[in-house]
């Protein structure tokens, strides 16, 4: 066996390796969503013993998967789009007219920072004026906490990406009649397309996956989200591993689906320079 042949079969048996130690999780968490409670306890195995769906139906009949799953929909769809609305049109502002007294790096430090704290800390401030508002436990003061939120992100990434579209293309367009906007929408957005993609990619996951926030402002399952609700199968006295693990499973399929639609984009806009 040559060196360089020895190499390649040294680089698929690490990236096998690799692949089966980041798949595993997923995969003992789909084999315990099919298994009985008995079969759960017995002891490991990678298969179940006795296939059932109980968990399933369970899980949408008991412990209300459905609304939880419809209000994470619901709730990521609408905070996204408008969090790339208000955050592209700042960003385009951002990237095309220089302000006074270095406002810009200004804002895109502010909007950063915004990003960074940690989200202990915006909890209190949060509920408060949610509670003030008559907005807690509604998919609508979820839906304006993670707007504002993302927002800030939003600015940040989508303004590398339109500072590094040329202004002669909507100069030009704008020339032949357009307005800003117009030509903001009909020349500069298809060019930043994959950096859009991109960024709303991460948006959507951040959105989807938050824990703390949605269990602060939220309480009853009709406006409680997927991580949310996959945590009020744990019990006082005993956690119900079949269906926390059907839920798991359900609960992935829409990011898991998601993502394979989205790639090609993801791929364009991180080597587009977006993240740096």
């Amino acid at each position: 066996m040559t060196g360089a042949r020895a190499r390649a079969y040294a680089r698929i048996a690490a990236l096998g390796l690799a692949l089966v130690v980041a798949l595993f999780p997923f995969w003992w968490m789909l084999v315990t969503s099919f298994k009985q409670p008995v079969d759960i306890f017995r002891g490991v195995s990678l298969l179940p013993q006795h296939p059932t769906n109980d968990n399933y139906s369970r899980l949408f009949s008991n412990y209300h998967m459905g609304s939880f799953l419809m209000n994470s929909l619901i709730v990521v769809t609408v905070a996204v789009a408008v969090s790339l609305v208000l955050g592209t049109l700042a960003a385009y502002a951002l990237a095309r007219f220089r302000l006074r007294f270095g406002l810009n790096e200004s804002a895109l430090v502010a909007a950063l920072l915004v990003r960074t704290l940690p989200p202990i800390l915006l909890v209190v401030p949060i509920y408060l004026t949610l509670s003030k508002t008559g907005l807690l436990n509604t998919r609508l003061g979820l839906i304006i906490v993670y707007a504002g939120l993302n927002t800030s992100f939003v600015i940040w990434m989508m303004q590398s990406f339109l500072e590094e579209i040329p202004r002669d293309i909507e100069e030009a367009a704008m020339v032949d009649g357009d307005s800003r906007l117009r030509a903001l929408w009909r020349v500069v957005l298809p060019l930043a397309g994959p950096g859009l993609a991109a960024t709303a990619i991460f948006s959507v996951i951040t959105t989807y996956n938050d824990f703390l926030l949605a269990l602060t402002v939220t309480s009853t399952p009709s406006a409680q989200t997927v991580p949310v609700g996959v945590s009020t199968l744990i019990g006082k006295i005993q956690i119900e591993w079949g269906p926390m693990a059907a839920a798991g499973v359900v609960g992935a399929l829409p990011i898991m689906i998601f993502a394979v639609v989205v790639q090609r984009h993801f791929v364009r806009g991180l080597t587009m320079g977006a993240v740096k």
